[in-house]
């Protein structure tokens, strides 16, 4: 009976976001509730149970996707995200356009939401289309799988830190391993496969324009803008990296390795850097720097509480007991977890249409599994990622994006956008079984 409820509350989740349009914090906090009085949860208990769940999984987590947040915008609003795209496009040239803008994807995409990235990456798309008379689709696709990518597998982005919050994973590990995976995915859902799109035709830029930066501030040299772009994540891995490297370490500079590593403490180091690199030293006052920190929290509020319904949610299943009985009927089925969490995060992902809760909500119906099972965490993170990428379709924010940017009719959506989004899901999880025969 107890599986059957939460079939039900899933259901009625896909249901409540996907038809009626629900808000997806609303949905999962009505459905966190209904599911814990249908299980059997005391009424008394119940708001102590969805207090639980949101500063379980918010208390690790909220500082890193804030602070994320601020850099994002920063980098974007400094010129920095533009800087970056024009060097690769001068280093790689006409010829070899597609790699430029896949590797430009992907390091403008650390640090930026996908939406950011979005906006401000396409209109260099189109500026290189009408200036060589380059295919919209063939040359944009490569990096665009690579936001997608980045957005789906690698720290700091909202999703792969809840996960890892979530699974006990160590966020500089899971992103070592989340490099390995992305890499190859973004190659053959980027370049690859965009050579079968040289003759899908698109349209001008008709919706958005790239906003207009007003001021006497300076735009921040190359190097400036790749190293504040990408601090966090050197940082991640360098603290990653030195324990292994130097095992004998003394007890006091293995603390101060662990305090530096934090990924909090990582974040606000870069936030404060780049404060200075991108904003003061480029002419900036403070007040403005702060002010772009302050619209950079407005922008992620919403995917804040998307996170902590999740969380609820997955503290109904833990409080109602259920977790363990699902876990214990999962283990029984003769699929490995891996290939089990990307599918349950699939299936949910084509259901409702958002990444992030796909992942967060199959993390809460996987996650006793993990722990039974033994299965590395920091690759029950990326399987979970991979999974949230596949099925792509109309219910997506993203698929009309790209759609309506390059004005593609919705069988040429579906032709280039979702199959490389399937690219990307199926690559990635076939690198992590990989990974998991290696670890």
């Amino acid at each position: 009976m107890s599986f059957i409820i939460i079939i039900l509350s899933l259901a009625l989740l896909i249901v409540l976001i996907s038809y009626f349009k629900i808000n997806a914090f609303l949905s999962f906090l009505i459905v966190s509730i209904l599911a814990g009085v249908a299980l059997g949860i005391p009424l008394e208990s119940l708001p102590v149970s969805v207090n639980n769940g949101i500063g379980t999984i918010m208390k690790d987590l909220t500082l890193i996707i804030v602070l994320g947040a601020m850099l994002g915008k920063l980098v974007a609003e400094s010129g920095a995200a533009q800087k970056i795209a024009d060097v690769m496009v001068a280093a790689f040239g006409t010829k070899h356009i597609q790699w430029g803008l896949m590797i430009t994807g992907f390091i403008v995409g650390i640090p930026l939401f996908y939406g950011i990235g979005f906006v401000l990456l396409v209109p260099l798309i189109f500026s290189i289309v009408y200036k060589y008379k380059l295919p919209a689709v063939y040359i944009g696709l490569p990096m665009l799988a690579a936001l997608s990518v980045t957005h789906g597998f690698l720290p700091p982005h909202p999703s792969p830190v809840a996960l890892v919050s979530i699974f006990k994973a160590d966020i500089g590990m899971t992103l070592i391993y989340g490099l390995a995976v992305a890499i190859p995915a973004i190659i053959l859902a980027g370049p690859v496969f965009s050579k079968t799109l040289k003759n899908i035709k698109s349209g001008p830029v008709t919706l958005f324009e790239q906003k207009e930066t007003t001021g006497n501030f300076r735009t921040p040299g190359k190097a400036n803008s790749f190293i504040s772009a990408t601090l966090p994540v050197f940082l991640l891995i360098l603290v990653t990296v030195i324990p292994l490297c130097f095992p004998n370490m003394s007890v006091g500079i293995k603390s101060f390795v662990s305090f530096i590593g934090a990924p909090s403490l990582v974040m606000l180091l870069a936030v404060i850097a780049a404060t200075y690199t991108l904003g003061i030293r480029q002419g900036r006052s403070i007040k403005e720097v702060m002010d772009i920190y302050g619209d950079a929290v407005k922008d992620i509020a919403m995917i804040l509480l998307i996170i902590a319904g999740a969380g609820i949610f997955k503290q109904i299943m833990e409080d109602s007991g259920v977790s363990t009985e699902l876990a214990n009927s999962l283990e029984q089925l003769p699929v490995h977890p891996l290939i089990l969490g990307w599918l349950i995060a699939a299936i949910i992902r084509g259901c409702v249409g958002s990444a992030t809760v796909a992942a967060l909500t199959a993390a809460g119906v996987i996650m006793p599994l993990v722990i039974q099972s033994g299965v590395n965490p920091n690759l029950m993170v990326l399987s979970l990622g991979a999974g949230s990428l596949m099925f792509s379709h109309v219910n997506d924010a993203g698929f009309w994006m790209f759609k309506e940017y390059f004005n593609l009719s919705l069988k040429d959506t579906l032709r280039s956008w979702s199959v490389m989004e399937a690219i990307v899901s199926i690559a990635g999880l076939i690198g992590v079984l990989l990974l998991s025969f290696i670890i």
